[in-house]
């Protein structure tokens, strides 16, 4: 591993970088030039491109406080998701699903989203690569990316703020699936026609929970 990979250890405690101070206004914007840099370089060359010291360089802040920010490129790639998935979301917010279904409306959002992806392969599958590669110092930036997932799939189904253990399982499902089809169509094992049928019908567990019990809508 070259050496501006390596990840800082005393910074690779999960439980310490959870219960960090909120960050300032210019922390904020250093962290955003940071995600900014990384996707760039990420759309250009893949996630071997994606080196530390490049993304130091192009984001205007040292190395150390780059890996202050972030341990490894993992971190910084698996957080680089959730960032796009935060935009995602705002976007799906301005243009909502219209299906019949709440079913229906998750099986076109994921799809849409699926969509934002398809358009840079070299981001989403450096992206990929880093939620696969990711282990237990990277919990905070899966958890996230799940909980941002969530947050789509709930809104598309109706905007549920108590979901009930059973809508919530079902949640967890499709996000597995989702992934999982990303995965096999960016490595060429499947076509999009198939990741249409197979989200499709892994959002038909909707209808299988009882739709509405125990939840409230926004």
């Amino acid at each position: 591993m070259p050496e501006a990979d390596r990840p800082v250890p005393e910074v690779f405690d999960p439980a310490r970088r959870a219960t960090a101070p909120p960050l300032t206004e210019r922390q904020r914007e250093r962290r955003r030039r940071i995600l900014h840099a990384t996707a760039q370089l990420a759309c250009r060359g893949g996630f071997e491109a994606v080196q530390m010291r490049e993304v130091a360089e192009s984001s205007q802040v040292a190395l150390g406080t780059l890996y202050r920010y972030f341990p490894s490129k993992v971190h910084l790639l698996v957080a680089t998701m959730h960032d796009q998935l935060e935009r995602l979301h705002g976007t799906l917010r301005k243009s909502p699903p219209t299906g019949e279904t709440a079913a229906d409306r998750v099986a076109q959002t994921l799809m849409r989203a699926f969509g934002a992806l398809q358009r840079e392969p070299r981001l989403a599958e450096a992206m990929a690569r880093a939620l696969t590669f990711a282990d237990r110092s990277v919990s905070p930036e899966v958890d996230q990316v799940s909980r941002q997932t969530t947050a789509i799939i709930l809104d598309a189904m109706g905007g549920l703020e108590n979901p009930t253990p059973e809508q919530l399982s079902a949640v967890r499902v499709i996000e597995h699936t989702w992934l999982s089809t990303l995965i096999t169509w960016l490595a060429g094992r499947t076509s999009l026609a198939q990741v249409r049928v197979d989200i499709g019908t892994v959002c038909r567990l909707i209808d299988l929970t009882e739709a509405g019990a125990g939840a409230t809508p926004r």
